[in-house]
This record gives structure tokens, C-alpha cells and sequence, in this order.
């Protein structure tokens, strides 16, 4: 009886310890991927494909943690950081992306994220991140930390701003810097999770906007700008 007893009690300890996390992410199979990755760890409280659905669930469920995607097509993590920051500061975010571009760890950073880690991260990593943001630390993956660095103790106040850069889409700075990597179209389509047709009309966008004839002038360009 008294071993019987005690287990519901334990259970129930433990569940009551695990951070209460909230996913967003425009992509639903990446979703189930970390639910099924996180979920013997933390508590999945909810989650959002959009930027309308993220501010709305994450106001009434108020998770520890929000696991945050940095491009979606309504506006992107920053327009979720800037929705949520005021009304509900106890709320912590931490960018959870394909990008490792300097200006988007800037930019989500400036916006009030805790941290940024690419989605190359492994489960047992990306739940230690989780951890320590809930705890109040800044996590970054390696390589990223030294982008906020460089920002902020050079030029701690300025934008990170460029004119020609500005005129892309998310999307499209996406497919360029995947391109100017060296990617084959369908290999962006894989890792962007669209079709090799919207691949191709990023592209002629890109090359539209920028005023350039291929994707060799587009990859010195990116180079350029240290986008790659």
C-alpha cells in the first residue's frame, strides 16, 4: 500500500518540475519532430504555425520557454518578440532556426530573445538550452555567439541595416544564403521544406531585385556581405 501510494505523488512531482515550452514554427512535421523530441522532458503547452496564432496561445497559456522560429511568412519571430516583450516579460524566447545569418541572431536578439540555436541542434542540447534560458542565462550555438558579440561591444547602438539586403524578402535571404553555399536548388527545397519550383522563383526574385545575371555574381555578393 504505501509503495502503491507513493508513486502518483512522485509522478506528479516530476511532471511539476518540467518547464511548461511552447513551439512555434511555420513548418508542422519540424513541430511534431521536437514535441516527440522534448516531450519526455519538458511539457509542450501549445503551438503555432503563425504569428497571429503564436501572440494569441502564448498570452493565454504564458509558458516558460517559447521555442521560436526566426522566418515565417506573416511577419517571422521578431514580429512575435515585439507583440508579446511588454505585455508579458516573464515569458522567455529562444530562436530555434535554420538561419545562421549574423543579422537575423542580431535582430532577434535586439527584439528580446534569450538565446538563438540553429535546428542542427541535438534533443539532449536543445533541452539544456531550453534549461538555462528558463533559468536566465543567454545560450547561443557556438559559432553565433560571436556575431552578438561583435555587434554589441562594436557598435552597440546602430542597426544592423543594409539597403540592397533590405529589399529581400526572409524567404529569399534564405534561399540566397543556401545558395551562395553551393546548394542545388532541389537541396534547397529539402532543407526549407518548399518545392523546387518556389526554389527557382526565389531565385529570379533575388536576381530581379539585386540586378544581377546569376548565381555566381549572387554567391560573391552574399560572400560580400558575410552572409554565407
Amino acid at each position: 500500500m504505501t509503495e502503491q501510494s507513493m508513486e502518483p505523488v512522485e509522478g506528479a512531482a516530476a511532471r511539476a518540475e518540467r518547464l511548461r515550452v511552447f513551439l512555434v514554427d511555420d513548418h508542422a512535421m519540424f513541430r511534431a519532430g521536437v514535441r516527440a523530441e522534448l516531450g519526455a522532458h519538458v511539457e509542450v503547452v501549445g503551438e503555432a504555425s503563425t504569428v497571429g496564432e503564436a501572440v494569441t496561445r502564448i498570452a493565454a497559456t504564458l509558458p516558460d520557454v517559447v521555442l521560436l522560429d526566426v522566418h515565417m511568412p506573416d511577419g517571422g519571430g521578431r514580429a512575435v518578440l515585439e507583440a508579446m516583450r511588454r505585455p508579458h516579460p516573464q515569458v522567455k524566447f529562444l530562436a530555434l532556426s535554420v538561419s545562421d545569418a549574423a543579422e537575423d541572431v542580431i535582430g532577434l536578439i535586439r527584439a528580446g530573445a534569450r538565446g538563438y540555436v540553429t535546428k542542427t541542434i541535438s534533443p539532449d542540447e536543445l533541452t539544456a538550452a531550453i534549461r538555462r534560458v528558463a533559468d536566465g542565462d543567454a545560450v547561443f550555438s557556438p559559432r553565433l555567439a560571436g556575431f552578438v558579440l561583435d555587434a554589441f561591444a562594436a557598435r552597440p547602438d546602430a542597426p544592423v541595416a543594409d539597403p540592397e539586403l533590405d529589399q529581400l524578402t526572409n524567404r529569399e535571404r534564405e534561399v540566397l544564403r543556401l545558395l551562395a553555399r553551393g546548394y542545388a536548388y532541389k537541396e534547397i527545397a529539402k532543407e526549407l521544406y518548399i518545392s523546387i519550383k518556389t526554389v527557382e522563383t526565389h531565385v529570379s526574385n533575388v536576381l530581379r531585385k539585386l540586378q544581377m545575371s546569376n548565381r555566381y555574381e549572387l554567391s560573391r555578393w552574399a560572400a560580400d556581405r558575410r552572409l554565407v
